[in-house]
């Protein structure tokens, strides 16, 4: 039986590698060891900022809840204005209202009366 040297399976990995390194600076681009240690930080890094993206998110929705909530009263602050939904028994997330802060600020108008109706109550 003749031997198999599996150079086809290697070549195919290394070409992997190389190929998720385009791009990259010196020696990482090229060379099979330092690329697959580059790729293998870069996936760390994707992976990590998937999770962070979301944070961001949610921290810039609130950001523009609360400036728009200011905007149509001064008294009323975010977390004020969150805890008047919950008493109204307002489910909105965060994202939506958000876009409802830019989009649409008669009918967030409307969400914010209906938050201090709740509050005053």
């Amino acid at each position: 039986m003749s031997r198999v040297k599996g150079g086809t399976v290697t070549h195919a990995r290394h070409k992997k590698v190389i190929k998720a390194a385009k791009g990259y600076y010196g020696r990482r681009k090229n060379t099979f060891k330092v690329a697959r240690q580059a790729v293998d930080k870069a996936n760390q890094y994707a992976t990590r900022d998937r999770h962070n993206r979301k944070r961001n998110f949610r921290a810039l929705w609130i950001q523009r809840i609360n400036a728009a909530v200011r905007s149509h009263d001064g008294a009323l602050t975010y977390s004020r204005f969150i805890n008047g939904l919950n008493l109204a028994g307002i489910e909105v997330d965060r994202k939506v209202l958000a876009d409802l802060a830019v989009h649409e600020p008669d009918a967030f108008g409307a969400i914010v009366a209906q938050a201090q109706k709740a509050l005053a109550a």
